[in-house]
């Protein structure tokens, strides 16, 4: 006579139990794998962009040392004479001219 109420082989639940703790921890270490690799990716594209942003820098501030010395000797020139500021008039709508005219060629261009 069998008995129904019966616990199954003890054995057999734990190989179960144990086999389902492998498959879930497996399952852990290739996430946990793949996170680090996300983290290291992260990691390198952020020092990629510091290495970028820190040329920017270093660009924007050369760019500020040649205008600075431009708009010195821009200035200059305007505070030198009538004949200057004639000519510096005439080089500033010429340059305006200049920047519309382009301006009208690029976007007829793009059409």
């Amino acid at each position: 006579m069998a008995d129904w109420g019966r616990v199954p082989n003890s054995g057999a639940v734990d190989e179960m139990l144990d086999a389902e703790n492998k498959r879930l921890a497996d399952n852990l270490s290739s996430k946990v794998t793949r996170l680090k690799s996300l983290a290291l990716d992260i990691d390198q594209e952020a020092d990629d962009h510091n290495k970028y942003l820190d040329g920017m820098d270093s660009d924007f501030l050369s760019v500020t040392g040649l205008l600075g010395g431009s708009v010195k000797r821009f200035t200059g020139m305007a505070l030198s004479g009538r004949d200057n500021r004639k000519l510096l008039c005439y080089v500033s709508v010429g340059l305006v001219a200049l920047f519309f005219l382009l301006y009208y060629l690029v976007s007829h261009a793009s059409t």
